[in-house]
C-alpha cells in the first residue's frame, strides 16, 4: 500500500511524493530530494523530529496526507594534513584524499549518521553524532582508533585535537583522550580534569580551562604540556591562545601568563610589566602579539618571527585586529591602514594602497588584505604575495582562504579567483567552470574545497592531498591510494613541515618519538619498492642516517646545519611531495 505526502522546504517550496509503507524513509527522502531539486537533507515530521532514514515508513507512522519538512543542513568541511571530510545536508559524511590521512571512512560509514560536528588531527577525524557518541577513522597513531575509550565517549559536547591525538569534553565536564602519547594520554592529570569549560592545543599538547579559572595541561612538555612553573599564576583564566609550542593565557584582570619553550614564545617575562588590560592575543609560529585596551600592542617571542615590534611601536596605536603569517604580523588600525613587522611582513612599498582595509588573510610568508571597495592587496615572500596575474579579477571580494602558499578569493557573485603556488591550489583553471554560487571555501596543505549553493563540493589543488574533486551531490568515490605518498602524508604533520624549524643545532624540532616516526615512515616507503630521494633539514637527515633503514646515498642533507629550513621533500618518480 502506498501513501502520498506533501514535503516542504523552509523557503515554502513544496512537492508531492509517493512511497510504499514498506519502503524506507531513506527512499522517501531521496524522492523528495529529486522532486524539490535540492541537495541531501533529512525529513522531519510535524513535531520537528528527524525521521530515521533506516526505518520503514510504516514504523515511523507517516500517514497518507501528512506534511513533512525537508531540512537541509549547511555542508561543513574539515581537513587533516591531506584529506577532507564533509558533513552533508542529511547528516552523513563524505571523505576523500589518502586513506592514511583519513580520506577513507568506508569502515565506519554505516555509523556516520546524524553527524553534528567533525574535528581533525594530522591524519585522522573524529565525528560527534547527535546522541553524543563519537566515531573516528584515519591513522590509528593520530587518533583514528578510539576503541580503547569508546565506552567513555558518551554525551560528548566538543572535541579538540593536536597533531596525533584528540580530547573530548563530556557533558559532565570531564575529558576523554586518545591517540598518540603526546596528548592522547591524560592519565597523569585525569583526576584534575573536572568541570572543564574549554580546551586549547599546540602541536602536541593540550591546555584545559576549568570552571574555577585554573588550568590543567598535558602532552609534550616541550610543546607547552607542562605548566608547573606558572601553575600558581594560572587563576581566573578567561581565554588561552596557542600555536606551535607555547600557550598564552589572559586572566580576568587583563594580565597574561605564558608557558612553553622560550623559542616558541613561552617566556613573556621581558614584557610582563606592559601586559595589562590585554583584550586579545594573536600568534605566529614562534611569537605572540597582544592588543591592549588602549589599542597599543605588546609583542614577545622570537624577534625574527614577529616577537620584536620595536621598529614600528610608535605606529601601533588604535589597533583593531592583528593577523599573523608564519613569521610576521599585520595590524589593522582604526583608520583602515596597516602596520607590519617580522620576517616577510614588510609592506612599505604598498602603504599607498593599504587604505580602508577591512580584513587580512595570511599563510606561510604572504598576506592578502581586502579593502573596503572589494579590491585586494598582497605582499610577502612566497608566491602567494604576488597576485599581479589576477589583480583585475579581484573585485567585490567577500572572503579569502589561504594555505601552503596559495590563496582563494570568493567574489560577490559566487565565483572564485585563485593565485599563488599552482601545485597547492593557486591554479583553479581546471574547475573554474564549476566554481559558481560558492558559499564557503575550506583549505588544507595542498588543496582547496568549495561548497556550492546546492550543497555540492568542488576541489582543486594537489590530487594526492585532497584536490581530486568529488562527484557533485553524490557520495564521494573511494580515494585514490598510493602507499608511498599516503604514508608521507601521515608523516607530513608530524615532521612539522608547516612549523618553524630549528635555529640552532641544539634546537631540533623533532625530539625522540618524532625522529623514530620519521625513520619508520621512510622505511615503510622503501619497503614499497618505490625509488625516491629524501631532501631533509640537517638534523632530520642525521636522524635518518643514524637509523640505517635506507641507503645513505638516498638521503640528502639540505641547507646549512642549524639554519632555518621549513620543508622536508620526498622526490618519488619525479613527483615532489612535501
Amino acid at each position: 500500500m502506498s501513501i502520498t505526502v506533501e514535503v516542504s522546504l523552509l523557503s515554502g517550496k513544496t512537492a508531492i511524493v509517493q512511497a510504499g509503507q514498506n519502503e524506507t524513509v531513506k527512499t522517501l527522502t531521496q524522492r523528495a530530494q529529486i522532486a524539490l531539486g535540492v541537495g541531501r537533507g533529512r525529513l522531519l515530521d510535524s513535531s520537528g523530529s528527524v525521521l530515521d532514514a533506516s526505518m520503514r515508513i510504516s514504523t515511523v507512522r507517516v500517514q497518507n496526507g501528512d506534511t513533512l519538512t525537508f531540512h537541509i543542513s549547511r555542508v561543513q568541511i574539515q581537513a587533516t594534513s591531506g584529506a577532507f571530510a564533509a558533513i552533508l545536508g542529511d547528516g552523513s559524511v563524505a571523505t576523500w584524499g589518502p586513506a592514511a590521512c583519513g580520506g577513507d571512512s568506508s569502515a565506519v560509514q554505516g555509523r556516520l549518521k546524524n553527524v553534528q560536528q567533525i574535528q581533525a588531527s594530522a591524519s585522522a577525524f573524529a565525528a560527534i553524532l547527535g546522541d553524543g557518541s563519537v566515531v573516528t577513522w584515519g591513522h590509528a597513531f593520530s587518533g583514528g582508533d578510539s576503541s580503547a575509550v569508546q565506552g567513555e565517549l558518551k554525551n560528548v559536547q566538543k572535541i579538540q585535537a593536536v597533531g596525533g591525538a584528540f580530547a573530548a569534553i563530556l557533558g559532565c565536564g570531564s575529558v576523554v583522550t586518545w591517540g598518540s602519547a603526546c596528548g592522547g594520554d591524560s592519565s597523569a592529570v585525569q583526576a584534575q580534569l573536572k568541570n572543564v569549560q574549554q580546551i586549547q592545543a599546540t602541536s602536541d599538547a593540550f591546555a584545559a580551562i576549568l570552571g574555577d579559572g585554573s588550568v590543567v595541561t598535558w602532552g609534550d612538555a616541550d610543546r607547552g604540556g607542562d605548566c608547573s612553573s606558572v601553575q600558581g599564576q594560572l587563576k581566573t583564566v578567561q581565554q588561552i591562545q596557542a600555536l606551535g609550542g607555547a600557550f598564552a593565557a589572559i586572566l580576568r584582570d587583563g594580565s597574561v601568563v605564558s608557558w612553553g619553550p622560550a623559542r616558541y614564545g613561552g617566556d613573556s617575562s621581558a614584557v610582563q610589566g606592559r601586559l595589562k588590560n590585554v583584550q586579545q592575543i594573536q600568534a605566529s609560529a614562534r611569537a605572540f602579539a597582544a592588543i591592549l585596551g588602549d589599542g597599543s600592542v605588546v609583542t614577545w617571542g622570537h624577534p625574527m618571527r614577529g616577537g620584536d615590534s620595536s621598529a614600528v611601536q610608535d605606529r601601533l596605536k588604535n589597533v583593531q585586529q592583528i593577523q599573523a603569517s608564519h613569521c610576521a604580523f599585520a595590524a589593522i588600525l582604526g583608520d583602515g591602514s596597516v602596520v607590519t613587522w617580522g620576517d616577510g611582513g614588510d609592506c612599505s612599498s604598498l602603504q599607498g594602497q593599504l587604505k580602508n582595509v577591512q580584513q587580512i588573510q595570511a599563510r606561510g610568508s604572504a598576506f592578502a588584505a581586502i579593502l573596503g571597495n572589494g579590491a585586494v592587496v598582497t605582499w610577502g615572500l612566497d608566491s602567494g604575495g604576488d597576485n599581479g596575474a589576477v589583480q583585475d579579477q579581484l573585485k567585490n571580494v567577500q572572503q579569502i582562504q589561504a594555505r601552503g602558499g596559495a590563496f582563494a578569493a570568493t567574489l560577490g557573485d559566487g565565483s572564485v579567483v585563485t593565485w599563488g603556488d599552482a601545485d597547492r591550489g593557486g591554479d583553479s583553471s581546471a574547475v573554474q567552470g564549476q566554481l559558481k554560487g560558492v558559499q564557503q571555501i575550506q583549505a588544507l596543505g595542498g588543496a582547496f574545497a568549495a561548497i556550492l549553493g546546492d550543497g555540492s563540493v568542488v576541489t582543486w589543488g594537489d590530487p594526492i592531498l585532497g584536490g581530486n574533486s568529488p562527484p557533485r551531490n553524490a557520495q564521494l568515490a573511494p580515494p585514490r591510494h598510493c602507499a608511498a605518498t599516503a604514508a608521507f602524508c601521515f608523516a607530513r604533520f608530524l615532521l612539522r613541515c608547516d612549523a618553524a624549524v630549528s635555529q640552532s643545532a641544539g634546537d631540533c624540532p623533532l625530539p625522540g618519538p618524532s625522529n623514530e616516526l620519521l625513520a619508520a615512515t621512510v622505511e615503510h616507503l622503501w619497503n614499497t619498492s618505490e625509488r625516491f630521494e629524501v631532501y631533509a633539514q640537517w638534523e632530520i637527515a642525521a636522524a635518518l642516517l643514524r637509523s640505517g633503514r635506507i641507503p645513505p646515498g638516498r638521503i640528502h642533507p639540505a641547507g646549512v646545519p642549524g639554519r632555518y629550513m621549513n620543508t622536508v621533500q620526498i622526490l618519488e618518480g619525479g613527483l615532489r611531495v612535501s
